[in-house]
């Protein structure tokens, strides 16, 4: 089906695990049904670079001229036109009118029932009953239910019934507009070393040249065609009961799905082994064919993606190789956004994994792994920026000596550490503090900052400048008397 899938998002965890239907073609479905217009010189862009077209049989497939069908002004044209529209006049709701859904909803019952009876011989070969085929017939172009498995019908006259209802559609399955591109894939051969043709036929460039006309066909058209290969190549390979190879419904099949109306087989002798090779590359490879290429995809979904969609394969595979110059500063600084954003959330990331491994270090009771992982510390000073909001620690009984330790400490824990050295036996000396000292302390700094040896040092400058006064004020006493 042509539909178009709808993706819905799961949070449900219990369903998490179930298989996910994914359509790969739904980008290429949404541009189809929402802009045919640029879906179709997507398309055809392509199908000109695998076939040569010239203008007019171009002007054909786009549908901007009438196609020119060989044998259109003989004679016999006219008797066949003629013919076939008594045989039309009275135009059923399938039999004789343009393909609808309705239409291929019916006939989908006689598929589905050839499904089941593949092994039949001579199958879309040898005809049914006449007079059964013409209940049939009535039955569904009059809507009616129809029980094909109660036994009244065989096989046979559901293979001949499905050829007729193929034949009496206004145009071919494949349509008039596609016939001249038919034949141009036909001639799709390998090269040599050389460069020059040869016979072998080009398989890749067939399927991927199918692959693009399927794409622009009708949506019915494609339904009804994609179902009629599916049948025909599981009837293939039950050969071995039914003697029908894919050659052999090929030559049952190419003039009602490929031929041209109201044409005869001089007309077409020119032509006919081409179509009829054709149809049995279809029904050898119809598994393959109704996927789109992987570059239509691309440019699918590039389209939707509100990236410059490219017209054809060679862009694409040029954006691919080379970029694009248009795109190049819109990704430069879309590029430059990411990088940035990533080296702060590095740099972010970074700082929090050193405060956590200083704190794991700080923590630890003294061994020589501490002191070894201080020294790697020390190592790399430059990489240890922690900010100044991580939680405090207490500060352990015994500090160490003057070291980057002590240095990190203040920084990462954000506490004042009194770096001062303690011995185990000996309690250190209360250290007085005079008033003068605390005077020239408030111009230094707070104590909490001081060690006790420069304490100590501004209490001997104390002393001593009081002995310097002592013997000035005894020099001036003596030198009075």
């Amino acid at each position: 089906s042509d539909a178009i899938c709808n993706f819905v998002i799961c949070n449900d965890s219990s369903l998490r695990s179930q298989p996910i239907i994914f359509n790969p073609d739904f980008f290429v479905e949404k541009l189809r049904h929402e802009k045919p217009e640029v879906f179709t010189e997507l398309v055809v862009s392509n199908i000109t670079r695998l076939i040569d077209l010239p203008g007019a049989e171009l002007a054909q497939l786009m549908g901007e001229e009438d196609p020119k069908l060989p044998g259109a002004n003989s004679t016999a044209s006219g008797f066949f036109r003629s013919l076939m529209s008594l045989k039309r006049k009275e135009k059923g709701v399938v039999f004789g009118s343009p393909l609808t859904e309705e239409g291929i909803a019916q006939v989908s019952q006689l598929i589905e029932y050839l499904h089941k009876n593949l092994r039949a011989e001579g199958l879309f070969r040898v005809p049914g009953n006449s007079i059964r085929q013409q209940i049939l017939k009535d039955a569904l172009n009059s809507g009616t239910d129809i029980d094909l498995d109660s036994g009244e019908f065989h096989s046979n006259d559901v293979a001949t019934l499905l050829k007729m209802f193929l034949g009496e559609l206004p145009e071919p399955l494949l349509t008039h507009k596609h016939f001249h591109a038919h034949l141009k894939i036909a001639d799709l051969t390998l090269f040599d070393e050389k460069g020059n043709k040869t016979s072998t036929p080009d398989k890749e460039r067939q399927i991927e040249a199918l692959q693009l006309l399927f794409l622009i066909l009708p949506a019915p058209n494609r339904s009804l065609l994609k179902l009629l290969l599916d049948l025909l190549y599981q009837t293939a390979k039950k050969q071995d009961k039914n003697k029908m190879s894919a050659h052999n419904l090929a030559l049952m099949f190419a003039p009602h799905i490929l031929w041209p109306r109201n044409v005869t087989a001089n007309d077409l002798q020119e032509n006919i082994t081409k179509l009829n090779n054709g149809v049995t590359f279809m029904i050898k490879h119809s598994q393959k064919l109704f996927k789109a290429p992987v570059y239509i995809r691309e440019c699918a979904r590039l389209h939707y993606l509100g990236s410059r969609a490219h017209t054809s394969k060679d862009d694409l595979d040029l954006l691919t190789s080379s970029g694009s110059k248009e795109l190049q500063p819109l990704k430069s600084q879309k590029r430059s956004r990411l990088d940035s954003c990533h080296q702060e959330e590095t740099q972010q990331r970074t700082e929090e994994a050193l405060k956590e491994l200083f704190l794991h270090v700080h923590n630890m009771p003294d061994s020589a792994k501490k002191k070894k992982l201080i020294r790697q510390f020390n190592k790399h000073p430059a990489a240890l920026t922690p900010g100044s909001d991580v939680p405090t620690s207490p500060a352990p009984r015994r500090t160490r000596s003057r070291s980057f330790s002590g240095l990190i400490k203040r920084k990462v824990l954000g506490t004042p550490v009194i770096l001062e050295r303690k011995s185990r036996d000996t309690t250190p000396e209360p250290v007085r503090v005079s008033k003068e000292n605390v005077q020239l302390l408030q111009k230094c700094g707070s104590p909490a900052h001081m060690s006790q040896a420069k304490l100590k040092s501004l209490e001997g400058q104390k002393e001593g400048s009081c002995r310097r006064m002592r013997a000035r004020l005894l020099s001036k006493d003596s030198s009075s008397l």
